[in-house]
C-alpha cells in the first residue's frame, strides 16, 4: 500500500505517517524503483493500534516500548508488557481522577460560596477555596 492509502484507512495524516516511521514505531517500508514507499497491510493496524493506546492514554515512547515487547515476545514466546503497563497507567488514571474529584469537588464549594474574585478569596479564612494556602 502507498503512504497516503495507509494513512487514510488508519486515520491519520500522511505527516503522523512518517513521524512515526521516523520513530521507530511502523518499520521502514520497501521502495519501489521511483521510491515511493509501500507499506505492508498490517502498517494499518499497527496505526490503529498506536492511535488506540494514545487514546488510553500512553506515550508514544509508552506505545513504542509495548511495540518492542510484542515483537519480543512472538519471536520467544513470552512477556506480559501490556498487563504490567496497563495496570501502571490504570493506577496513574485512578490518581488522577481522584485529584480531579478533588478540584471539582472545591470548585463547586466556591462556586456555591459566591466568591467572586482572587483577592478576595484568598483574604477570607471562610472561602473554601484554597487561595489561602496557595499564597502563604
Amino acid at each position: 500500500m502507498r503512504s497516503s492509502e495507509v494513512a487514510a484507512a488508519a486515520g491519520v495524516n500522511l505527516q503522523t505517517l512518517r513521524y512515526y516511521e521516523r520513530r521507530g514505531l511502523i518499520d521502514e517500508p520497501d521502495r519501489t524503483l521511483g521510491g515511493h514507499r509501500l507499506y505492508p497491510a498490517e502498517a494499518v493496524t499497527t496505526l490503529r493500534v498506536i492511535k488506540a493506546a494514545q487514546r488510553l492514554g500512553f506515550t508514544l515512547a509508552e506505545i513504542s516500548e509495548l511495540l518492542d515487547t510484542a515483537r519480543h515476545r512472538h519471536a520467544r514466546g513470552g512477556g506480559a508488557g501490556l498487563q504490567t503497563r496497563a495496570r501502571e497507567k490504570l493506577a496513574d488514571v485512578e490518581a488522577k481522577l481522584a485529584d480531579l474529584t478533588v478540584i471539582a469537588e472545591t470548585l463547586r464549594a466556591g462556586i456555591a460560596a459566591g466568591c467572586q474574585d482572587l483577592e478576595t478569596c484568598t483574604g477570607n479564612p471562610d472561602c473554601p477555596l484554597p487561595f489561602s494556602e496557595i499564597a502563604q
